[in-house]
């Protein structure tokens, strides 16, 4: 059973986001780079070897 605050909230559109407690009971990604995941899917990689 879903807990509204822990494992979601609804924003400000009506449109239920799961947070990142939810993701990590679940155990794994799904891919789809949701807003909250813990494993960074399909977020831009930082390169801290760039020469400045």
């Amino acid at each position: 059973m879903l807990i509204e605050g822990v494992d979601y909230y609804i924003n400000e559109d009506g449109n239920f986001v799961f947070t990142k407690e939810y993701h990590l009971k679940r155990g794994y990604c799904c891919k789809n780079k949701c807003l909250n995941c813990p494993w960074d899917f399909g977020k831009p990689k930082h390169d801290n070897n760039v020469k400045k």
